[in-house]
């Protein structure tokens, strides 16, 4: 009693029956560590006893452990996302869950000391199959790992992390995707995963019509010494055409960092 467990960096933290454990996992919406491992360890093990809080994050981490807290009897509370830093995570986990409190940051310490003390009965549906498989993933289980008999359905989408298929989980308030080997997504976090890698490559391909076009006049300036006048002009236009690609390209991520932030969406 009275003790605060924190991740270690690069750790997720789970909970495993009576134990807390830290393990270096796949991760989960871009992040290890992420709340979501933890919240669903807590409500397989403890179902009603749990008691869950998120606060200020950007996108949604978090509500899908929420979301299994409440399906096992447990308390669903959330940050008024009003008083958030980022209430990206508070205001997604609200739209998902059927959270029992919003309140201020100020206000759920308060609230916490009244939840504890108070008798509770299990009265959750019962750990399902998929909360129980994704729980050992989490805690890097083999057997979970290399269990053909996955949830979900294959999808078109491939994982950022690995370049595995990412399988569509069935059954879910939200539209969440995991890989093979365990590293999770929901849409929003791979959407965003999906525009850095576009982005990357993006810079990559300026990077190298850049360096195209140098090389391009150097060659030209050869030609030029040794009065190679066609070959000059040939070099010369195919510098200006790179140049002129690499300043498509820059214009286009100037373009996408200019953009307003996506909307989230979750699926009913």
């Amino acid at each position: 009693m009275g003790r605060i467990y924190v991740a270690p960096p690069d750790n997720h933290l789970t909970v495993d029956d009576g134990r807390v454990r830290v393990m270096h996992g796949p991760k989960e919406n871009r992040h290890r560590p992420a709340v979501d491992p933890l919240f669903r360890s807590a409500a397989r093990w403890y179902g009603s006893r749990v008691i869950g809080v998120v606060l200020t994050g950007s996108l949604d981490d978090g509500t899908a452990g929420l979301l299994s807290i409440k399906q096992r009897g447990g308390i669903a509370i959330v940050q008024d996302p009003e008083n958030a830093l980022c209430g990206d995570m508070p205001r997604n986990a609200i739209e998902t869950v059927d959270v029992d409190y919003i309140v201020r940051l100020d206000a759920i310490p308060k609230l916490l000391q009244q939840l504890v003390p108070q008798e509770v009965t299990e009265n959750g549906v019962g750990g399902s199959r998929q909360l129980r498989k994704e729980t050992e993933i989490a805690e890097l289980d083999m057997d979970a790992i290399e269990d053909e008999n996955r949830p979900g359905t294959p999808s078109t989408f491939a994982c950022p992390e690995c370049g595995g298929v990412l399988w569509e989980l069935s059954g879910e308030k939200i539209l969440r995707f995991r890989c093979r080997v365990g590293h999770a997504y929901t849409a929003n976090s791979l959407s965003v995963e999906q525009s850095e890698q576009m982005e990357g490559a993006l810079w990559a391909a300026m990077r190298a019509l850049e360096e195209g076009a140098s090389l391009a006049l150097r060659m030209a300036e050869k030609a030029a010494r040794s009065k190679h006048r066609r070959a000059e002009k040939r070099y010369r236009e195919r510098a200006a055409a790179k140049m002129q690609q690499a300043e498509a390209l820059r214009g286009l991520i100037v373009e996408r960092k200019e953009e307003p932030a996506e909307l989230e969406e979750n699926v009913s």
